[in-house]
Order: structure tokens, then sequence, then C-alpha cells
């Protein structure tokens, strides 16, 4: 008991541990009387040091020297320490400022693994979770601690997360480990671990390096976490251990819908038990949570979908297989696009480690020309972007609209009727065949301005209508 906690009991140091509750970084040196000389100090909080203040509390409040250890931290416990920032979104709620790092992926030794005995399990069973405040212009030191806890993986959770680290381990088997993202698998991801795309590692079944990875806990599962420990959120449940035990979150999902398919949403509607009306506009959405079992809960209500960050989205397809519309997602921030690197960038982060699950719908040939015309319930898809699509042509839109605004963007005002429309030179339809700009506003007075001066119909990010059939018929 030197180190005034028990090194052989987790509870013990989660006790200690919990001292640091309501104190910042800074009174935790001040507390052992510890003096940081100015380069040191300059170490903890430049931003090359991200490990810093998970090490600043082994070494000062823990009194252990920070080491690479496979081994979790606290070895005798079997307790692995992780210190994460969270911050306080505006309209009050806690939200995981990123994901949770846990250790790197060695494709080399992953195919010989077995989950029970891997390298992952054995460093992270048991978690030391110390969450602080970040707050944009602080200095890191002035951090506040707000939470500690000891962290075991509920059972339904931690078959979820078996069945991402199998599938990721299966990925490096096939020869694929070049071909993983993060947005593969739901609670557990395998995120990159590198400062550039030449930090790259062998894998056994391909001559292709891979970039070098680690397993990581989701940005939206510690959010999700983070809102039930501090008794912000209650979500609806939609599986259980048992399910999950047999089968993945997609293949449940599949079941619950299937009797549906062919069903017309009046048809669905009527076989749920919910009042039909078209015009509502969250009728669909309405209809899902009843086939889920869950009526009345709104979808971001749903643990599972929380955690994993599925986003709902209808598809209505065409006779042709088609959507008669593109598909449309946040309006573009202008101001920040000119600043932000592609890494950081916002419409990157949208879709790094985001599932959609596309609930489809398509028009009968013979229905074609009828106004009034009600589509069948086809299917669902759940489905992530690809990392390769992404930082190819999603990273090429975003660079070809920054480009653009940084130079100014060309407004064209074309004479329409009794007035004018104005047109712009960004990324059109035509861009690429995956991703565009258009307007997404209420009407053509609803304006931004550009950093350049000028005011533009509000814009948004939209994924080719041709692109969403693709992703429906073959991926």
């Amino acid at each position: 008991m030197g180190k005034g906690y028990d090194i052989y009991s987790p509870e013990s140091i989660e006790e200690y541990g919990k001292l640091l509750e309501n104190r910042t970084f800074k009174e935790i040196l001040t507390e052992r009387d510890t003096l940081i000389k100015e380069s040191e100090y300059a170490y903890q909080t430049s931003k090359e040091a991200k490990g810093s203040l998970g090490q600043l509390i082994e070494k000062y409040h823990f009194d252990y020297e920070p080491n690479s250890n496979p081994k979790p931290d606290f070895e005798e416990a079997n307790v692995e320490l992780k210190v994460t920032p969270f911050k306080r979104l505006k309209n009050g709620k806690v939200s995981a400022k990123e994901r949770l790092v846990l250790n790197i992926i060695n494709y080399e030794e992953l195919v010989n693994e077995r989950f029970e005995k891997s390298t992952f399990w054995l460093k992270n069973q048991l978690l030391l979770l110390i969450h602080y405040l970040y707050e944009k212009d602080k200095d890191k030191l002035d951090y506040l601690i707000k939470k500690v806890h000891l962290y075991r993986f509920r059972d339904k959770d931690l078959e979820v997360i078996k069945n991402d680290w199998e599938f990721i381990r299966n990925k490096v088997i096939k020869g694929k480990a070049h071909e993983i993202s993060e947005g593969d698998t739901s609670y557990l991801g395998a995120c990159t671990k590198g400062a550039t795309k030449n930090s790259l590692r062998s894998q056994p079944y391909s001559d292709e390096k891979a970039m070098q990875r680690a397993f990581a806990l989701k940005t939206s599962f510690m959010t999700t976490l983070l809102r039930q420990i501090m008794s912000e959120e209650a979500y609806e449940e939609i599986t259980n251990t048992g399910e999950l035990a047999q089968k993945s979150i997609q293949e449940i999902l599949n079941d619950r819908f299937k009797p549906y398919f062919g069903m017309t949403p009046a048809q669905i509607a009527e076989k749920v038990n919910i009042r039909f009306k078209p015009s509502t506009k969250n009728i669909i959405p309405q209809i899902i949570s009843a086939i889920l079992g869950i009526k009345g809960v709104k979808l971001d209500q749903i643990e599972e979908f929380a955690k994993a960050n599925i986003e709902f989205k209808t598809v209505r397809l065409e006779p042709n297989g088609i959507p008669k519309e593109h598909m449309s997602f946040e309006n573009i921030r202008f101001n920040e696009v000119v600043k932000e690197s592609w890494q950081d960038s916002f419409i990157r982060n949208r879709f790094l480690d985001k599932k959609f699950l596309f609930v489809i719908f398509q028009y009968d040939e013979s229905e074609s020309k009828n106004n009034n015309r009600e589509p069948y319930f086809k299917g669902i898809k759940l489905w992530n972007m690809p990392e390769s699509i992404l930082d190819d042509k999603i990273y090429e839109l975003w660079k070809a609209i920054q480009d653009k605004v940084r130079r100014g963007v060309r407004l064209t005002h074309h004479k329409w009727g009794s007035g004018y429309r104005t047109s712009n030179d960004l990324p059109g339809a035509d861009f690429n065949g995956v991703g565009h700009v258009r307007p997404k506003a209420q009407n053509s007075n609803d304006k931004v301005l550009l950093p350049d001066g000028q005011h533009i119909t509000k814009q948004s990010y939209w994924l080719n209508r041709e692109y969403i059939s693709h992703i429906i018929e073959n991926e």
C-alpha cells in the first residue's frame, strides 16, 4: 500500500483514481509539490505529446513510470488506464471528443490469435477510464477531470466487440488489411495510427503494405457510454445478449425487416398498428421503430444505433433502380472549409466511422405515371463508406470546394422569369460520380456569407443518386 492503493485490487485503484475527480491536471502536480521546468511544461502541453496527460496521471498520481508494455498498466490487477476527453455541445449534452484508442494492431500476430487470449483482450478487458472536460483555447493542464470509474464491458456489448474483432482479423487473413475501413465494424474500430500515409506495416497474406492501425472504441460508443454514466440519456435496446452471440447487428436487422418486404408503407403501418398518414413527415421513422419493437421511440434513442453510429436514411428508387433524388447531407461551413485540413475536416469525420441504414422502397413500373403511386418495401442496407472512396472521391470534392472558396466562388446571375437565378462554379453532379455540391435552403433568400464577402444560397454536400444505386445493388 506504499503508493496509496493496493496494486492487486481494481477497486482500490479505482478508489484512489476517484481522488482526481473535480481537479485539474495542474492541481495534480501542485498537490505532489512538483515543479515543472519550462521545457517539461512545454512538452506536456504540446500537441505532439498526445499521451502526455495520461502519462502525467501515471507518473504523478499513481506513482509509476509510463511505458509501452503490451500488458495492462496495472499489471497485477489487470487494469488498463485510459485518459479520454469529452466536450459539452451547444445543447448542453456531453459528447466524447474522439475515439478511445487502445492498442496497435500487429497484423502478423493477429491472424494466429483467438479473442480470449488475444493481445487486445488481455490488455483491455478492464479499463480505468478518466474522463476530462475539453475546452477550446484552454491550457491543457487546466482541463478539469470530471469522472473516474472502472469499466467492464457488458456481456451484450462484448458480443458485438468480439464480432468486430473477428471481422478485422478475417480481413487480415484474406490478405485485405489494406482495405480495412474504420466504418466496417460496429463498436470496435480499426483506426489509422500514424502521422502520414507512409506509416505502413506488412501483412501476412499479401505483399501490399497496409496502413498502421489500432483497435479503438468508436467515438459514438464512448459518447453513449458517457451519457449513460452521467445519467444524461436513456436508451432503448432492440437486441439481447443471446441474439448477439449468434448473429451480427446487420443479420438481426435483416431478420426484423424481412417479413415486410414487398409491402407498401400503408400496409406495413397497418401490420404494426400505426395510423398511416402519407403527409406525416416522419411516418417512415415511426414505422421503423414499430418494426423494431419500440413504437414511439426516436431512432437516435436506440442504444445499438447510438453506439454503432448508425444513421437512418430513406431511399426511394424509381423502377429503373435509380433514386429520383440525390442524397443530401449537412450544409457546407465555408468559413471552416478554407481553414481545415483533410484529416480533421468535417466531411471526412462525418463519414469515417458512420454506418447508414438505408431503408429502401421502389416504385413499380406499372405505376410510373401515377401521381398517387405508392412504393413497395424492397429491403434494407447497412452501409459505410469505404476509406478508399472517402480518401479519394470525397477528398477530391472537399479539395475542389476549398480551392474555389479560397480563390473566390464565381457567381453568375441569369434572368429567370420575372426575376433572376444565381448559379456558381462549385462542383456539380457531373464532378466525379460520387459527390457534389448543390443548394439546400428554405428559399433563394436563405443565404450565407462566403469568406470573400459574397452571399450565396446555402449549399450542402450531396451523394450522387447513381452512386446510391450502385451501393444498393453492388456493395
